[in-house]
């Protein structure tokens, strides 16, 4: 498909840079497909309402880690300053990254996060790494002098928060960052942007949830910074997903299994949990444990497997996540539904409010 239909206006001005509060204050645009689509202005708290007893409520518990790196490259006596963004774990020692500058950066070159001082010894306020791979739009592997636990501890220590570029190019990161870019169910630590429709969930929403009768599961996707990056393709065709590692549990998917065979709605909060469902779930629409990597880019077209209503943020345009929220409820009604988000001052992207999304019937998202 042409990438230009998935392409929109939005004034800079209804970019959130920080979130509301308290986080289920964030307003809830609800989108139902068909002919004339209903637009409905509520809020976040309104899921109480919105949902049934019996649905299941699938969230991503990711963890967002410091991985924006700053350090030094060193090519025999001559050294340049060079910022990284890893975005994927390899092994123990090895991770994906994105390097900037992109092209200066060589297989055998040394980078050191921490100080300016070359060394061979990897000290506490100080990361070594080695360039071992190079792949397309300044992608790099990385090979640490550090590994497990040891590794983690230092990213830790030196590493950044990774606002997403469109927060970080208007304001630097601060405290405050720390908890707001975090859902307060991550648990397992691996992703450089939070599944951020999850960050609406406070422990009151939860239980008012658990009083209507909606269960909560969780399902582990570690977002990778390939998220922010553009499609630089005309054609649909043309994009390559970059992979993200993701597991579902065998009780999670028997759950859902389940919850859908007494008559519940599997609702994914985020396109994360969504993209993992989707990729668990076999043709006949069962929902099976999974453990690996996951590069599944849905465009309009894909006929949905597991999720029946997505709760989910204002995406980019021209982004991946507008395409699969297009596939979802419908190009159409998606244009229209954030056509209206913009009139009504509706406040977008990382930062901002979301919305409800019921799934169109197979075919309408052409």
């Amino acid at each position: 498909m042409d990438v230009g239909l998935f392409d929109f206006d939005l004034p800079e001005e209804r970019i959130a840079l920080r979130p509301a509060s308290p986080r289920e204050s964030a307003r809830l645009l609800v989108v139902r497909p068909g002919a004339d689509p209903a637009f409905e202005d509520r809020g976040v708290r309104d899921l109480v309402d919105l949902l049934r007893p019996g649905d299941a409520l699938v969230l991503n518990d990711t963890r967002v880690i410091p991985s924006r790196l700053h350090g030094r490259r060193y090519r025999g006596d001559a050294s340049a300053r060079v910022e990284v963004m890893l975005h994927k774990r390899v092994d123990a020692d090895r991770w994906l990254a994105f390097s900037r500058p992109a092209k200066k950066v060589a297989i055998g070159e040394t980078i050191l996060f921490g100080d300016d001082t070359a060394s061979n010894i990897c000290e506490l306020g100080r990361l070594q790494a080695e360039v071992v791979g190079k792949g397309e739009g300044g992608e790099v592997e990385l090979r640490f002098a550090f590994s497990g636990p040891a590794l983690d501890e230092a990213i830790e220590r030196l590493g950044e928060l990774p606002l997403p570029p469109y927060i970080a190019g208007k304001r630097p990161t601060d405290l405050a960052d720390m908890r707001d870019y975090q859902t307060l169910h991550a648990r397992e630590d691996g992703a450089v942007a939070a599944p951020t429709a999850g960050l609406h969930f406070t422990p009151e929403l939860f239980a008012a949830l658990d009083r209507r009768g909606v269960s909560r599961h969780f399902v582990t996707l570690h977002v990778g910074a390939g998220t922010f990056l553009p499609v630089k393709a005309e054609d649909t065709d043309e994009h390559r997903m970059h992979a993200e590692w993701g597991t579902v549990s065998a009780a999670t998917a028997e759950a859902l299994n389940a919850a859908r065979a007494a008559g519940g709605r599997i609702v994914a909060v985020g396109t994360t949990s969504l993209r993992l469902l989707e990729s668990a779930t076999g043709e006949n629409g069962v929902v099976r444990p999974f453990s690996g990597d996951t590069a599944i880019f849905i465009t309009p077209g894909y006929r949905f497997r597991a999720v029946d209503m997505l709760v989910t943020n204002f995406h980019l345009p021209r982004s991946t996540l507008f395409m699969l929220v297009s596939a979802f409820s419908g190009l159409d009604v998606m244009k229209r539904a954030y056509a209206h988000a913009i009139a009504e001052e509706y406040r977008f992207y990382s930062y901002g409010d979301g919305s409800l999304l019921f799934r169109a019937e197979a075919g309408v998202g052409l």
